[in-house]
């Protein structure tokens, strides 16, 4: 990644939640926007194999409502940060049983500008006065968002509140 990309990273990481990130946490940030990205595809891949397409479009993506108003929220701080063609670039998906159509693939960027900022935003409820996140921050976030995205809820959790976070 060049400087000027890293520059960006760190605005954006300042502009999102008032985190001090630098290049070293790029390797962290990239691992962790190849594995969501691969989680929502992986669901939109089945959910297209459902319907009896052979390609992915962006209806089939798992946008829950938090995700979205992050993409929405995302797309206003990258008016200043542009971050969005960097993201492009970091927008890479392994083979599936299904090819993403170009609108999903042009969706990509936004869609993981929206989970950057819910990274960026998860680091500070965790932690709120965290400036700088190290190895463990990053554990815990990921953990969070690996709960969350693949957690099998039922009807019983949601109507009496008996889901639980626990930290190891």
């Amino acid at each position: 990644m060049t400087v000027m990309s890293i520059a960006r990273f760190e605005r954006f990481f300042r502009a999102a939640a008032g985190l001090d990130v630098d290049k070293n946490d790029l390797k962290r940030y990239s691992d962790f926007v190849d594995a969501k990205l691969y989680d929502l595809l992986t669901v939109a891949q089945a959910t297209a194999k459902a319907n009896g397409r052979d390609v992915i479009r962006t209806c089939d993506l798992p946008i829950t409502k938090g995700l979205q108003e992050s993409i929405h929220h995302f797309r206003k701080i990258d008016q200043e940060v542009d971050l969005k063609p960097i993201l492009g670039q970091l927008a890479t998906h392994p083979a599936l049983d299904r090819t993403p159509d170009e609108e999903t693939e042009a969706a990509y960027p936004d869609i993981i500008g929206g989970l950057s900022l819910a990274l960026a935003q998860s680091f500070k409820l965790l932690h709120p006065d965290l400036k700088n996140p190290q190895t463990q921050h990053w554990d815990e976030a990921r953990a969070v968002f690996d709960l969350l995205l693949n957690l099998p809820l039922d009807r019983g959790h949601l109507e009496t509140g008996t889901l639980r976070f626990q930290r190891k």
